[in-house]
């Protein structure tokens, strides 16, 4: 095969996949807004390893459903912070509330699992919310460590985050500390992250997967985000 072909090839896999993604976020939009109870994802058993889900940007809880149940079926007590509602705050606002949920609860010992922005807020919690050293550590998957390009074709103020110069990127990437006790998983392509997930001292995860969305659906991704939170158990 010519290089011209393939790359027509993979232009034409990459389109796919972009499609295939809107559609997935589109179904769970819609999923989400039929009443969940998040005390269905709760283990009763009070030694049970607890995670705490933190959605992405205009992400409800419900966007991490398929996570949730393959999580729970591990056995693990699964939390949803619904304080949270859709992400649309400021990364150290969020990280407040997901503090919040945390002393409420009680919980002794936990991991977070993030997705997109969910994992800056994830990082903030570990880097400035976490004295007690609740939080072991969080699995992330497709969070924008270093931020997207294409943060600048959408001038909305939510979005300016993702802004590669952004402040809050740059003061999140000088809590080197904590990298070590993240697990970053990302795909072979998203459209939302040019530039992958990849975060410096981290463990990080590179799979086959194509889309921001649709990989929270794959069974890879699940099967890495256990396996993740194992590592970060230890």
């Amino acid at each position: 095969m010519s290089v011209a072909a393939a790359r027509g090839h993979e232009l034409r896999a990459n389109l796919g996949a972009w499609i295939r993604d809107y559609a997935y976020a589109l179904r769970r939009q819609a999923a989400g807004l039929h009443r969940r109870d998040p005390s269905d994802y709760r283990q009763p058993d009070p030694g049970a390893p607890a995670v705490v889900l933190i959605p992405g940007i205009y992400e409800r809880w419900t966007f991490m459903l398929p996570v949730a149940e393959a999580l729970r079926d591990q056995g693990y007590d699964v939390h949803a912070v619904t304080d949270l509602r859709l992400n649309g705050g400021t990364v150290e606002e969020m990280a407040r509330l997901v503090d919040g949920y945390l002393r409420r609860s009680g919980i002794g010992r936990c991991v977070l699992v993030a997705h997109s922005k969910g994992g800056l807020v994830g990082k903030l919690v570990l880097a400035r919310h976490n004295d007690s050293g609740a939080v072991r550590g969080m699995v992330a998957v497709n969070t924008p460590f270093t931020g997207s390009w294409l943060a600048r074709l959408l001038p909305l103020p939510a979005l300016r985050v993702f802004l590669p110069n952004s402040p809050e990127l740059a003061e999140l990437a000088s809590w080197r500390e904590v990298d070590q006790r993240i697990v970053s998983i990302y795909g072979r392509f998203d459209p939302h992250i040019p530039g992958g997930g990849h975060l410096d001292g981290a463990h990080n995860v590179q799979l086959e997967t194509g889309g921001h969305f649709l990989p929270l659906g794959d069974v890879r991704v699940h099967e890495s985000i256990l396996a993740g939170i194992r590592r970060l158990m230890r």
